[in-house]
């Protein structure tokens, strides 16, 4: 039996989409987008959970933006609920991309304070770009309680992340560059500086906010 021609293809794209070589992976992902087909949404959103290179995650993040929100939204919430951390990420990035606000309930506290570091950036990022109007306040009130978390790359994603919410930030930020926890000190130092002067750059002020820490400590102990 022969299928059809368009039948023939989808079962082309989607033994691409798993195929070992990860440029043939690329170009079939390239396609999807491409030509979009509903057809192919639950095997890119599969996909996204396990696929091993950037790249080709990029890519099929870009398949998922090219088909329809109403499609994709409702199939990628189901992800967050996922036991498999780069299922979590994947799903928050491409929601991110996707920008639809409907998404916006599915990002709770428990995904940005998630354990894994890379789903709570993605978490941070995702926030970002779906906090609707007026509960910028409150979203920065969480991100807080994230202050000297993790290492630099880390941290600089939440500095990024609480920036982008603008004023907003101020009043929760500042009350944390007196918290008795010197790392969560410093990198509120460090966020309110970057904040005031982007041009610093966050490594410069990092260490400048933990030389002002250090001070203080020493003055507190005098």
């Amino acid at each position: 039996m022969t299928l059809p021609e368009q039948d023939a293809d989808t079962v082309r794209g989607l033994q691409g989409l798993e195929d070992s070589s990860s440029s043939v992976r690329l170009r079939a992902a390239l396609a999807v987008g491409t030509s979009p087909d509903p057809r192919f949404i639950g095997k890119l959103i599969e996909r996204c959970a396990i696929e091993p290179e950037f790249y080709v995650r990029e890519m099929l993040t870009w398949a998922l933006t090219r088909h329809p929100a109403s499609m994709t939204v409702p199939e990628l919430l189901k992800e967050l609920r996922s036991e498999r951390a780069q299922a979590r990420s994947q799903a928050l990035h491409t929601l991110s991309k996707a920008g639809d606000r409907q998404a916006w309930p599915a990002i709770t506290r428990a995904l940005l304070t998630d354990a894994d570091d890379e789903v709570a950036r993605s978490a941070w990022r995702a926030a970002v770009v779906l906090v609707p109007g007026g509960e910028e306040p409150e979203l920065a009130g969480v991100f807080v309680t994230q202050l000297g978390r993790g290492e630099r790359e880390t941290q600089l994603s939440l500095s990024r992340a609480l920036i982008a919410l603008g004023e907003a930030i101020m009043p929760t930020l500042r009350t944390a560059m007196t918290d008795l926890d010197p790392r969560v000190r410093a990198h509120a130092i460090a966020t309110e500086r970057l904040w005031r002067d982007p041009d610093a750059g966050f490594e410069f002020a990092i260490e400048e906010a933990k030389r002002v820490v250090a001070l203080g400590t020493t003055r507190q102990e005098r």
